[in-house]
This record gives C-alpha cells, structure tokens and sequence, in this order.
C-alpha cells in the first residue's frame, strides 16, 4: 500500500506550548482584545444572544433549517454494519412497511365504524333537537330511563324544598341549552365572552357530519336573531389524503362560513372612541376606530397553515393545535353527551389536572363602559391635518 501524501506545511509546524504561545493572542484590529474569563459575564453572553436573534429573524430561520435538515439523516451506524447484518436490517424495513400498510387499513376500517354508528345516533340527535326546541315532548319512557338513577351515581338527592314547583307551561323547550352546555365545557367556555352570549343563546342545534374526503363538518344552526342573517354556520376540519406514520388520519387545514353580521353588531370587533384636541386652535373632535375583540365567533375563522416565507418565530402552530382541539373536543364531547354537558355531569370525567391552575392570574373585573368612559377622556395633542390615530390590533384568540 502506498504511503499517504504528506503536508510538508504541516512538517514544519510546531505543537503549541507554554514556550511558543503568546499569552494573549493576536488582536483581530486595533481595538480588539481576547476577553479573558472574567470579562464575561453568563447574563450578558444570553442577553447579546437574545438581541442577536431578535435582530436578526433571518439567521434563526436559516439555523432551524439547518437542523431541520439533520432530522432523519444517518448517523453512519446501519453502513457501517456488516453485508449480511445490512441484509436483514432491511428486511426488517419491509415487515414494517406491511405493518404500516395493516396500520393505514385499520384507522380506515375505524371511520367506517364510526360513520356506521354515526348514522345510528343521527336519529337520536334528531329527536334531541325536538325536545330541545320545544317541537315534541319526551315520552314516558324516556322520562322514565332519564329520572333512573346509574349504580355508579353518588349524588346526594336534591332537598324537596329546592325544587322548582312551577310547572313551566309557558316556557317552550330548554332556553339556552347550547349554550348552558358551552359554558360547563371548559376549552369553550375560555372563549365565551358576555357580548357573544346574546347571540349564542338563540342556537338551536349544534351538529357533526362528515366530509367526502377525510375530515368533517361542524354545524351550529340559529334561529332568526339581531346579530347576524345566517341561519347556520360551519367550520370544515379536513386531514391530509395521506395516512401518517401510525396510520393515522393528519390535520391539514380548517375553512369557516363567512358571517353576515348585521349592521352594527359584528362581535368580533369593537369601536374605541377617542377625544383629540388641535393645539392651535384648542377644537376637539372624536376619533372613531374599529379594532379586532376575543370572540367565540372568531372560531369561525381560522388561523392558515404557516407557508414557506413565514416568520419561524409566530406563533401559528400553537394556535394550529387549540384550534383543532377546539374542534375535536365539539365533536367527541359536545355533540354526542350534550345534555351531560348541559347538567355538568360531565365535568365529573373531565382530567381537571390537565387545567393547572398555575398558569392562570386574578385579573380584576373591569366594566367595558369604564374602559370607553376612559378612553373619551384621554385627549392628545394632534394637528387637525386630516391624519387619523394609527390603529392597534388587540389580541385574539382566534384570528
């Protein structure tokens, strides 16, 4: 075998030490000099890299790329097996490649299942929706199995003398049944504003069917209000054609119906009026602006799939996730144990740890007319040019 090609550079190079090494190294420029270990402090390395990212959102996309890029690669492990122990490492490869094939076939068969089950509880929410709305009454049966206590029911009975005598024959159907429910179901109820009470009260049916392709459809159906001309709205969930890795079904994108607000009473926005008074001339005038508010009904309008040119620093993963949670927790809880919801008796199933209650603070209660009374009495000095207030988006949870 032929000797390796030497670097006669590297022959004449000499191992560092005590006797050759300067004891601070060459400055880069005039007014550069080696920092020594004291002249660092750990808080102030983390707060110039902080600001060196902030600065710089280009460099953090193209670092979360590059080890993006590492995911997945080989180590050099598996080719550095030996042939024959190769040859059975992929072999293994092929056995899991039919298991995930079984996998794809099971989760397929699952929503087959479901939608055969699916069209044997559309009766039941059908009948539900009548009582509801005062169209029928129940039947003495199911009086009868409803008033049945479960073995497994531990609830003390309530004292005769707290029970309601009136007979109620004026009260058409169950008032606010929807939208009792919403409010004992958790994820919802953080969304549920006092303005979005209004409109909510006037639901008549909340209902899931499912879609041609993967995904489904959530529907919440209204009666004639003051809010809004639409009789119903939908949010569509659909999932990627492809099975993921489990086989398992995977979120891709939700589309919601566009609502016809009424004039004036659009929820998801409020007007700030603000007074402004010309130095000069000492007039004032009011400065109207439309600004985005929380909103239930903001779930209708879904956050998109981040692109490729999106900033890596948002947060539209996070709100990804809660939006699709907020869709699944309709369908899987909501829709199919409503009057469970409605009661609360639900709240009993619930993994309240799941809720730690750490990561909420007091907040003090503030009347949104204090706010607006406020607001009209700040007044700022403005040259009466024309020019109007730069708007400030508030902070929603849906956008």
């Amino acid at each position: 075998m032929s000797e390796p090609i030497r670097n006669k550079k590297l022959d004449n190079m000499a191992a560092p030490t005590p006797q050759n090494t300067p004891a601070n190294a060459a400055p880069i420029s005039s007014r550069a000099q080696q920092p020594g270990v004291d002249s660092i402090k750990e808080e102030d390395l983390e707060r110039t890299a902080a600001g060196l990212f902030a600065a710089n959102p280009a460099l953090v996309s193209m670092m979360q790329a590059k080890l993006g890029s590492l995911v997945g690669r080989s180590s050099g492990y598996i080719e550095s097996l030996p042939g024959s122990v190769r040859r059975r490492v992929a072999g293994l490869k092929g056995i899991q490649k039919e298991h995930s094939k079984l996998e794809a076939e099971f989760q397929e068969e699952v929503l087959q299942l479901e939608k055969k089950y699916f069209a044997k509880f559309t009766p039941l929410y059908q009948s539900r929706a009548k009582i509801i709305n005062g169209e029928t009454e129940p039947t003495e049966e199911q009086v009868t199995v409803g008033e049945k206590k479960d073995e497994d029911d531990e609830e003390d009975p309530v004292p005769e003398e707290e029970v309601n005598k009136d007979e109620g024959k004026d009260v058409k159907g169950i008032p606010e049944f929807w939208l009792s429910a919403m409010k004992n179901q958790i994820s919802l109820a953080e969304m549920i504003t006092d303005r979005d009470e209004g409109a909510l009260k006037h639901l008549t049916d909340i209902r899931m069917e499912y879609l041609d392709r993967p995904g489904f459809r959530l529907i919440f159906e209204f009666e004639e209000n003051e809010y809004f001309t639409n009789k119903a709205i939908t949010k569509s969930y659909f999932y990627q054609e492809e099975n993921g890795y489990g086989g398992d079904f995977i979120y891709d994108h939700a589309e919601g119906d566009k609502i016809d607000w009424k004039q004036g009473k659009d929820l998801t926005v409020r007007v700030e009026s603000k007074k402004q008074r010309n130095k000069n001339t000492k007039q004032t005038r009011v400065v109207k602006k439309t600004v985005p508010t929380e909103s239930f009904f903001n779930f209708f309008d879904p956050p998109k799939p981040p692109q490729d040119d999106d900033d890596a620093s948002s947060d539209i993963e996070e709100r990804l996730e809660l939006d699709y949670q907020l869709g699944e927790d309709i369908k899987e809880k909501l829709i199919p144990r409503a009057i469970d919801w409605f009661t609360g008796e639900a709240l009993q199933y619930e993994n309240l740890e799941d809720f730690d209650e750490g990561e909420f603070e007091d907040e003090d209660d503030e009347d949104e007319d204090d706010v607006s009374d406020r607001d009209e009495d700040d007044e700022s000095d403005d040259e009466d040019d024309g020019t109007k207030p730069k708007q400030e988006a508030a902070e929603c949870k849906q956008s």
